[in-house]
C-alpha cells in the first residue's frame, strides 16, 4: 500500500499514539524517506519542513518512539504511529508527555452524539 506524498507537496501528516493507553502524543510530517526509514527501523523518524531534513525523534532527548504498528487513513494520505514511548517519556520538547495541552474554548458546546462503532483502519504495508 502506497501513502499519497503528493497531495502535500511530498509530506503526509503522521499521527503518533500510545500503543497501551490510545494517548494521543504528537503530529509531525513524514515525506517518503522518513517513512521508510519508520518502518525499516522501528522508530519514528519525521522530515523537519524548517530544517528540511531527517529527524528521528528521540535521537537527542532519548524519549525515542518504538513503532508497535502502523495504519493509514481511507484516503492514504495520512499514517497513524501506534509507539511505545520509550526514556523518560516526554514526548513534546516543552517537556510534556503530550504535545495536545493547550485547550481552545468554544463557544457553545454541541450535544454529544453517538458515534457508530468502525472496523480498524488498514494497516500499512513494508
Amino acid at each position: 500500500m502506497n501513502i499519497d506524498f503528493e497531495k502535500m507537496q511530498g509530506l503526509a501528516p503522521a499521527i503518533i499514539q500510545d500503543a497501551t493507553t490510545n494517548e494521543l502524543l504528537m503530529v509531525g510530517f513524514m515525506n517518503e524517506q522518513a517513512l521508510n526509514m519508520t518502518l525499516n527501523t522501528g522508530f519514528v523518524t519525521f522530515y523537519s519542513r524548517t530544517r528540511q531534513k531527517l529527524w528521528t525523534k528521540g535521537e537527542s532527548s532519548g524519549n525515542r518512539l518504538q513503532v508497535i504498528d502502523a495504519w493509514t487513513d481511507c484516503d492514504q494520505d495520512t499514517v497513524l504511529m501506534r509507539v511505545n514511548v520509550l526514556g523518560e517519556g516526554k514526548v513534546c520538547h516543552t517537556g510534556t508527555r503530550s504535545c495536545f495541552t493547550q485547550p481552545l474554548p468554544l463557544g457553545s458546546k454541541p450535544e454529544p452524539q453517538v458515534v457508530p462503532q468502525q472496523v480498524s483502519p488498514r494497516k500499512v504495508s513494508r
